[in-house]
């Protein structure tokens, strides 16, 4: 097996927006790093932080279904919600998210997969807060590095796809 390469996430708030925008690249087609994102199975793979291991509970990945998986490691269970507004295949998401524990903060999530060519995948997700506030907290639960070792577990997941 060769060696994976992970690119560099840009995570970056807007300090007058309750938003959080993320964008990331991929060797990997459009079609798979959608597919990633959308079969339970793989999505399990890749979501999260290494240390934590994810049992998916639900997950209807198409317009008007939604999902709850949980999370957990030494320190506990973290459980998480939401529905899937759209789903349009190969493209788009766009879908709500919320932590059980933090229920009052439904954060409304699009993610738009862009061809690069080459078999390379621009993968740019925008995260809007019900406010500074909510996406402060959010920042700091260790957001940051969750999303980067996901999206290194998700390099490894495409590279034998």
């Amino acid at each position: 097996m060769s060696a994976t390469t992970h690119h560099e996430v840009t995570i970056a708030a807007d300090p007058a927006l309750p938003t959080i925008e993320i964008v990331r690249e991929f060797d990997a087609p459009r079609e798979a790093v959608f597919r990633a994102h959308v079969e339970p199975e793989l999505v399990k793979k890749w979501l999260g932080p290494r240390r934590l291991t994810m049992d998916v509970l639900r997950w209807d990945a198409e317009t008007g279904g939604g999902y709850r998986y949980v999370h957990r490691d030494d320190n506990g269970e973290y459980k998480f919600y939401g529905s899937f507004h759209e789903v349009r295949p190969g493209e788009r998401i766009v879908q709500t998210f919320t932590f059980e524990g933090y229920p009052d903060g439904v954060c409304l999530e699009t993610l738009t997969f862009e061809d690069l060519g080459d078999g390379r995948t621009r993968l740019r997700g925008l995260s809007v807060f019900e406010s500074v506030e909510a996406r402060d907290m959010a920042a700091a639960s260790g957001m940051s590095s969750g999303v980067i070792e996901g999206y290194e577990q998700l390099d490894e997941l495409l590279a034998d796809l």
